[in-house]
């Protein structure tokens, strides 16, 4: 079998080109691309389209390449983390389809899977299905582009809304342990994503925390097979981050006193998680 091994990320993303479109695997900030999303903004790659679970934080993840005006449109379901992103919606500079979670993952798994379009409960009656979700705005802050209506059925009683399948021209993911053939295997919350937008790339690169030889990874434990990944690189050490941080403050030494309360803040930018997250 082929060897997918690649020697360094910006060779994998090499020939991402201008206009191409990326599925871009992760769950917040758990499992997303890190290496690949820098080689491929060292690339000078621009006019992209991304189809990812949100599309990074101002300082990181896809969020660099949006930053500097790189992504054209996005293909998202949660984008509510990042300044910049709703700057650049607001202003009529970025094309944004907001996208039902569930209906995101299974559009990602249909192309995967050879499968043209699919019916879901999701969104029917809703401008999902109904149409007139603004897509993009004009400087002035009219809508320049609304998202059209989508095809509804009955069946056995209930609608259900027609939803299309997504095969971008390259995946990019982040896996725990990977072999030379590209068959992989995720930690953890990196399962959320990683593997649908390796099965819908046309070309799927995966960034690998520990490379192993063929048959070293049990067939039972192997999440995607390499059939759906051409190519490999070692990203040994990839930053983590965590998106928020819940602490607690120090309790009152007064018996009786109220239990100490917790606070939510954006983690800073050392903090690490589990390996593979």
């Amino acid at each position: 079998m082929i060897n997918k091994v690649v020697a360094s990320a910006a060779e994998a993303v090499a020939d991402i080109h201008d206009g191409a479109s990326l599925a871009v695997g992760g769950f917040g900030l758990c499992g997303i691309p890190v290496a690949l999303i820098e080689a491929l903004h060292q690339s000078g790659a621009t006019n992209l389209e991304t189809v990812s679970n949100n599309c990074g934080v101002d300082d990181w993840g896809l969020g660099i390449l949006l930053k500097d005006g790189r992504i054209r449109r996005t293909i998202s379901s949660y984008v509510g983390e990042n300044k910049e992103f709703a700057r650049q919606y607001l202003a009529g500079e970025l094309e944004v389809v907001l996208t039902p979670q569930g209906t995101l993952a299974e559009k990602l798994r249909a192309g995967g899977a050879g499968i043209p379009a699919f019916y879901t409960p999701a969104g029917v009656g809703t401008q999902v299905s109904d149409g007139g979700l603004p897509q993009k705005y004009d400087a002035d802050g009219t809508i320049a582009i609304a998202s059209a209506a989508k095809e509804v059925r009955s069946f056995h009683g209930a609608d259900y809304v027609l939803e299309e399948s997504l095969t971008p021209d390259f995946g990019l993911v982040h896996a725990w342990k990977g072999d030379r053939h590209g068959n992989l295997v995720f930690h953890a919350t990196a399962m959320n994503f990683n593997p649908l937008c390796a099965m819908a790339g046309k070309i799927t690169i995966a960034e690998v925390e520990e490379l192993v030889e063929p048959g070293e990874l049990d067939p039972e434990h192997v999440h995607i097979p390499g059939i759906f990944v051409q190519r490999v690189v070692l990203a040994p050490g990839a930053e983590k981050r965590i998106e928020k941080r819940t602490v607690a403050l120090a309790a009152p030494s007064a018996a009786g006193s109220a239990p100490p309360a917790t606070v939510s803040t954006p983690a800073p930018a050392a903090a690490t998680v589990q390996s593979g997250a």
